[in-house]
């Protein structure tokens, strides 16, 4: 079985949606409160954060994708602007998730690929602990700058990682 990465559209929210939920309870259970996972509403309020962002259709605030196996959907990404004035980078990778059963197929890279272009500064934050995500974000050439805080969001600790900006490979 083989995967597809491409831009989402708006006809891929609820998959969009069920794959944010799905990946969070399969990672974060332990990590993100019990009553934020379980909340009924949390895949309708995925649901409205992707048509929002999706219906804005603005490409140079926010690249979104996603990739498909067998027409449905098992992994998701989107990067956007900076996340506040004076931020260390020019683009922020916001979202990135694959079903755990995508972990090690090259989804992931895919992924950030679509979504994150290398001669631009990016900077994430991520979830600590979270071994496996921050050994593939190192992989990818980010680094952890020491900036740690708590997701007022869902609670979380997270340390933000960040790729300094690479010239283009040229071909000699």
């Amino acid at each position: 079985m083989t995967s597809a990465v491409r831009p989402a559209v708006i006809a891929d929210v609820a998959g969009m949606a069920r794959v944010h939920v799905d990946s969070w309870e399969e990672t974060y259970r332990g990590i993100m409160p019990d009553e934020f996972l379980d909340a009924p509403d949390l895949v309708v309020r995925r649901r409205q954060m992707w048509t929002q962002i999706l219906a804005e259709a603005a490409p140079q605030k926010y690249v979104s994708a996603v990739a498909e196996q067998d027409g449905r959907i098992v992994g998701i990404a989107m990067s956007g602007p900076r996340e506040t004035d004076g931020s260390v980078e020019d683009r922020h990778l916001y979202v990135l998730y694959a079903y755990r059963s995508m972990h090690g197929t090259g989804v992931g890279q895919d992924l950030l690929d679509a979504v994150v272009d290398p001669t631009v500064t990016t900077a994430l934050w991520v979830a600590d602990p979270n071994p496996r995500a921050q050994a593939f974000y190192a992989k990818n050439g980010f680094v952890a700058d020491g900036t740690v805080k708590t997701d007022d969001y869902d609670g979380v600790r997270e340390v933000r990682m960040v790729r300094e900006a690479r010239a283009e490979d040229r071909a000699t």
